[in-house]
């Protein structure tokens, strides 16, 4: 062991280094004493050279328990040391790399474990350690420091492996200490990307996170959405899996169950795992992140387990494309699909391979294993040879001695394994960094080399120069390692022996490319092949209709809940991929997978619920049995006030025309067809015009109606009451007032109107009565409208209120009677419309159908009721529409005074009544019936055309004594001679009563005297006289 060293006072150290240099010799030291056996009797694969590469590969499988290393030898290992030595072969004769410059190999077996590969890897530093200067070292009692010499070959230049990442992370915290490069030909964990941990690791492979992307590709084009997962202790599959639950974390993947393979497992570890698995039963796919001895485990517990449903596997590149893992498990793979690094075969190697024997690969003193195995033979010059010469071993019996003959090829089952091009690639990387190296040192001087190159950091004391027999040259020798990664070998570009790109990134990594396999039964034939099923590189390029699953002729499905239907949501049943579906509302389209969101008024989802439409906009339309019906009234209406307008212009001078009062009957005629044609208005299409006309027409239709009747029904009650109480004559009852006076009250409605229109502008909406319609309506409220209609509602009441007073006027006053019935009928009709129009407020097509047959209606009655006597009068018998000298009408008579002139009569009664004048009648007088109200009830009956006669006289009538009955003979007409203007005739020009002095009322009471105007409503008109 090393004594304490102490540095001489004219070196400058760096302490730290000085103080590592010290701890890792002593160390060393220390472990080559406890384990000086085991390093002795390490087998390595060693070839000298200028330049030395170490090698690391699992030539063996790991061993059970104690033994470090396994009995069985590890056929992609074998392949991957050959395929270094092979490169090694190809460099060394190329004279293009590194010429004049031979490169030499020291390999070593990591047996598949990480602890044993770092104590390996511990004979890399040893051998660097002895090239080591000692010249900077004193030991304390004054000797000469001396280093061991129990290296088995020279200094490392650079290290190619190890396979698992488990190993290389082992490693490269090692190597890094003494600035060896590492290169992995098979090492994915993302881990080794971190520069900050390992800046002297780089690989020819890509990290895993590419192929965890790649992983979940397959999964989602699956459409699985609940897998469980299983990886393998150690950096391999713990980063493996981390980046892949994390991948299908964000794309919406679940997991159903997550198990790890320990490094040290038995069956019945395994056997757990299947079983829990099994307890995810909707989980049928299953992700192996695995070594591929985890692998061929976990699939020999589940045929132990004897499956009723198969699990769908997709594994990582551990699995890959390996034939030898699944051996006898055939059935249990069908279908499985794998990712293996996308590598080409090299097709030299294969000839490079096949050539080889035990008896011409002596440099490789594992080689031996490989074939007995691969044949299942005994080599003659093995210890097992003896076992079966003697029969000591009865395994043994079963194998044959191993034929010269034997030879390497696919029909004894050899396939190049798929790292085989990235262990070639890893030593030409080497090759063409120091060829770079050797070109830019060794073309140089020695004295130019230095500070050009960088090769001289605080490391490089670690190395002795080369030994001056050395083809390369000093500088080269002792270049620093950790310059020579980050200067040469990061920056080598290259296109290899398959055709393929070869460098690396900033973090040392390789291309992701990767293979896409299917392990499927060959057809027609009981043998296995894996199947290149797609590829990814940077997405995933997948063919299904080349894909083979297990015991099934469709894809399988891996999800804990099937997806829910078009219209169907998810709602969470624990694990966030469980749910069950629920459906949304009819009225609801699906906003995400959680979520149902309401269309909106108007609006409607598709069939499939992702989006919605809007809905058809309803209004009445003119074809509709709804507008039919109503429209063909109003027509109806309108064209039977027509007839009656042109009618009574036709007639205009006739007496029955003059005595309706002309002004009024056309106002009310004009109401009733305004009334009429708002059906028109209200079936129109809803605009802002046609609801403009909407409110002007239904307010102000019905108030010319109504105004006009108004003033009617007032004149006849003002008449009649107001004649028995005074002979005054009274104000406000020509037909002018009467225009003005109904003007006035349709201008009230109308300015009711604009007031209502300001306050609430006129136009269009939408309602909906339902979710499935969508109506145009003019914007009017229901309220609003009824509040709009009140004036005309007051006009109505009071028009009725009217006809109840005057219904026992005489008999030839019988308008009032037909006004009575067309105010009590128009009640009956709105007192029926209320309820059903607000009644039926979601169907606006019969709210509309009710309104206009509401408003047609009301103008019908006024136009049967007060106008059909005097059309059948025009048109039936216009005979009738003379004067007539009869007149039989009842009166009511509280006083009369006696004019200049008399009549003189006779009657049987209390009472007399006597006057004088040129003709003399007779008058029988019946005492009158005295009332509450003071009347007596007077029949007349006048038998003079013209009844206006006298020089100055009228008609007496007894004051409350009694009636007589006055009958005139034609022969006492008055004569002609009689001066007319000693006739005195108080006419009323629209109801043919008495009720002023007239002294203009001439010529035989003439029609055409605008101040004697004959009887309104009566049967036969007459003029009447009342003597003063």
């Amino acid at each position: 062991m090393w004594d304490v060293f102490r540095m001489k006072s004219s070196n400058v150290w760096n302490v730290p280094i000085g103080i590592m240099l010290m701890s890792a010799t002593c160390w060393l030291s220390q472990l080559d004493i406890a384990g000086s056996t085991q390093v002795q009797d390490t087998v390595s694969v060693s070839l000298p050279g200028d330049i030395i590469l170490g090698g690391l590969f699992p030539v063996h499988e790991k061993g059970e328990g104690t033994p470090s290393c396994g009995p069985k030898v590890y056929n992609r290992g074998v392949q991957r040391l050959e395929a270094m030595l092979y490169a090694i072969d190809r460099v060394n004769n190329d004279t293009n790399i590194l010429p004049g410059i031979t490169i030499g190999v020291h390999i070593l077996d990591t047996c598949s474990r990480d602890t044993y590969a770092l104590n390996q890897s511990l004979q890399f530093v040893r051998a660097s350690l002895n090239n080591l200067d000692t010249s900077v070292f004193e030991c304390s009692d004054t000797s000469i420091p001396q280093l061991r010499k129990n290296a088995t070959s020279g200094p490392v230049f650079g290290v190619i492996g190890g396979s698992y990442s488990s190993v290389s992370l082992q490693v490269a915290n090692l190597l890094r200490l003494f600035h060896i490069p590492q290169i992995s030909p098979a090492s994915t964990a993302k881990t080794l990307s971190d520069k900050s941990r390992f800046d002297l690791f780089a690989r020819t492979v890509p990290p895993d996170t590419f192929q965890s992307v790649a992983l979940v590709d397959i999964i989602k084009n699956f459409n699985w959405s609940y897998v469980s997962t299983i990886h393998s202790e150690g950096s391999y599959g713990e980063y493996g899996i981390e980046a892949f639950h994390k991948e299908a974390t964000e794309r919406h993947v679940c997991i159903a169950a997550a198990e790890k393979v320990p490094s040290a497992a038995d069956d019945k570890v395994f056997d757990a795992i299947i079983g829990k698995l099994l307890k995810k039963p909707n989980a049928r796919g299953v992700i192996l992140f695995t070594r591929a001895e985890d692998a061929r485990r976990i699939l020999l517990a589940a045929k132990r387990a004897n499956l009723s449903q198969p699990f769908h596997w997709v594994a990582s590149d551990g699995w890959g494309k390996q034939q030898k893992l699944l051996e006898g498990l055939e059935d249990i793979a069908e279908g499985a699909i794998t990712v293996e690094l996308q590598s080409e075969i090299i097709e030299d190697f294969d000839r490079y391979m096949m050539q080889l024997t035990p008896t011409s690969n002596k440099r490789n003193p594992w080689f031996a294993e490989y074939w007995e195995d691969t044949f299942n033979c005994v080599l003659p010059t093995s210890s097992a040879s003896d076992k079966i010469n003697k029969g000591d071993d009865s395994n043994q019996k079963e194998k044959v001695v191993c034929d010269d003959s034997f030879r390497l090829s696919d029909k004894v089952g050899y396939e190049q394994e798929s790292k085989t091009q990235f262990v070639v690639d890893a030593v030409y990387a080497f090759a063409h960094a120091l060829h770079n190296l050797h070109n830019d040192l060794c073309t140089q001087s020695d004295q130019n080399v230095g500070p050009q190159h960088h090769q001289h950091s605080e490391s490089v004391w670690y190395r002795r120069p080369a030994d001056r027999q050395s083809q390369a040259c000093p500088n080269m020798a002792s270049y620093d390692g950790k310059d020579f990664y980050n200067n040469y070998l990061l920056n080598v570009s290259f296109v290899d022996l398959a055709g393929s790109e070869v460098k690396f990134d900033r973090q040392g990594d390789g291309l992701a490319r990767y293979d896409i396999l299917n392990y499927q039964r060959l057809d027609n034939s009981s043998g296995y092949q894996y199947k290149v099923i797609g590829k990814w590189f940077n997405s995933l390029e997948l063919n299904l209709d080349t894909l083979v699953w297990n015991k099934a002729n469709e894809m399988p499905t891996s999800a804990c809940s099937l997806p829910c239907e078009a219209g169907m949501i998810k709602k969470q049943q624990g694990d966030t991929c469980c749910w069950i579906c629920d459906s949304c509302e009819a009225y609801e389209y699906v906003y995400d997978e959680q979520t149902c969101r309401d269309c909106g008024p108007g609006l409607w989802p598709y069939p499939d619920k992702l989006s919605c439409f809007a809905l058809n906009i309803q209004y009445m339309r003119w074809n509709s049995l709804f507008a039919l019906v109503p429209l063909a009234i109003a027509v109806l209406g309108i064209t039977m006030t027509i007839i009656v307008i042109v009618l009574f212009a036709r007639n205009h001078d006739t007496p029955l025309v003059r005595a309706s009062g002309r002004e009024l009957s056309y106002t009310l005629l004009f109401g009733i067809l305004v009334c009429y044609c708002n059906t028109f208005a209200l079936i129109a299409k809803p605009t802002i015009g046609s609801c403009v006309l909407q409110r002007f027409g239904i307010g102000v239709g019905f108030s010319i109606i109504y105004s006009a009747l108004l003033t009617k029904t007032n004149r006849i009650s003002r008449i009649f009451h107001s004649a028995s109480k005074s002979a005054q004559r009274l104000k406000y009852i020509s037909p002018q007032s009467q225009v003005v006076i109904t003007t006035s009250l349709i201008a009230i409605q109308v300015l009711i109107t604009m007031i209502w229109m300001i306050v609430e502008p006129p136009g269009t909406r939408f309602y909906y009565p339902d979710r499935t319609e969508v109506i145009l309506k003019c914007k009017i409220q229901d309220m609003s409208f009824l509040f709009s209609q009140l004036y005309n509602m007051i006009l109505i009441t009071i028009c009725t209120i009217y006809a109840i007073k005057t219904r026992k006027i005489p008999e030839n006053f019988n308008e009032s009677k037909f006004i009575g019935f067309t105010m009590y009928t128009t009640c009956i009709i709105w007192l029926a419309f209320v309820p059903i129009y607000f009644g039926t407020g979601n169907s606006y097509e019969i709210q509309i159908t009710t309104l206009c047959i509401s408003i047609s209606l009301s103008a019908s009655v006024a136009l049967i009721c007060l106008y059909s006597p005097k059309v059948y009068i025009l048109v039936f018998h216009p005979d009738k529409n003379v004067r007539k000298l009869t007149m039989n009408s009842t009166v009511y008579r509280r006083s009369a005074t006696t004019g200049a002139g008399q009549v003189a009569g006779t009657g049987t009664g209390t009472g007399t009544g006597t006057g004088t004048g040129t003709g003399a009648g007779a008058a029988t007088g019946i005492q009158g019936v005295p009332t509450s109200s003071g009347y007596s009830r007077t029949p007349i009956v006048l038998n003079s055309e013209d009844a206006c006669y006298g020089t100055g006289g009228g008609i007496g009538v007894g004051v409350e004594i009694g009636v007589g009955t006055i009958t005139m003979s034609a022969t006492e007409r008055p004569s002609p001679s009689i001066s007319q203007k000693s006739r005195n005739c108080d006419l009323d020009r629209n109801q043919s009563v008495v009720i002023h002095r007239n002294d203009e009322c001439y010529n035989n009471c003439a029609s055409t005297s605008e101040k004697c105007d004959c009887g309104l409503g009566i049967g036969d008109p007459a003029c009447i006289g009342i003597e003063d």
